[in-house]
């Protein structure tokens, strides 16, 4: 029988959830930036770059997010010489790894836009960085809001991976909690109304905005 006894525990509960959107608004913010230059780098960047650029991507996509996350947590601190606090390696360990998603999430954005579009421009003698932000970036962002609302989803699930680094965010409060006054089907359940209520509005947001704008992407 569910015990709402331990709904005095909720205060505790909702630290760990401040954290946990921290770190999600963190990531997102960190991988969005560094996702729109690795896909700049790789669509328009020389040569080399896009052979880095597109080596890193596939790296990145075929190791576990958590083998990277210990990685950065325990290598880091003996390479530099200096500690690492769990939640900077958690968003490091996130920025790196979701980065390269999100650079395969701008590149099918842009290269979605029709090709007559830049040379229409090229023909009124726009460069190729005003064709990139005026032209194909508007259009990318509009066309990959959907994706970009599985990307956020993304993002914040896999905040829970912190907690093995022992960032205090919500399963790891659950956790701790669950270890000291054994009721995991309490405090578990309430972890998933927590993370229920954080991802259900974001990715209705998004598609409710996506609907709104939807037609000033299409060409």
């Amino acid at each position: 029988m569910f015990d709402f006894s331990v709904l005095s525990q909720l205060p505790f509960l909702l630290s760990g959830f401040e954290i946990t959107v921290l770190l999600a608004l963190t990531t997102a913010v960190t991988t969005t930036v560094t996702g729109l230059v690795l896909a700049i780098g790789r669509l328009y960047g020389p040569k080399w770059l896009s052979v880095i650029v597109t080596f890193y991507i596939d790296t990145m996509r075929a190791i576990p997010e958590l083998a990277v996350l210990v990685w950065i947590y325990f290598s880091v601190p003996i390479l530099i010489g200096l500690p690492l606090p769990p939640f900077w390696a958690a968003l490091l360990a996130m920025t790196i790894q979701v980065s390269a998603y999100a650079a395969e999430m701008y590149r099918a954005g842009i290269t979605s836009v029709r090709r007559g579009q830049t040379q229409a421009g090229l023909s009124l003698g726009m460069s190729g960085w005003e064709i990139l932000t005026r032209i194909l970036l508007p259009q990318a962002f509009i066309r990959m809001l959907p994706n970009y609302g599985s990307f956020l989803t993304v993002v914040i699930k896999d905040t829970a991976i912190a907690s093995m680094v022992a960032v205090p965010e919500l399963m790891r409060n659950s956790e701790a909690l669950a270890m000291q006054i054994y009721r995991p089907v309490e405090l578990y359940t309430i972890a998933i109304i927590l993370y229920f209520c954080l991802l259900f509005p974001t990715t209705r947001l998004i598609n409710i905005i996506y609907r709104r704008i939807a037609h000033l992407g299409r060409s």
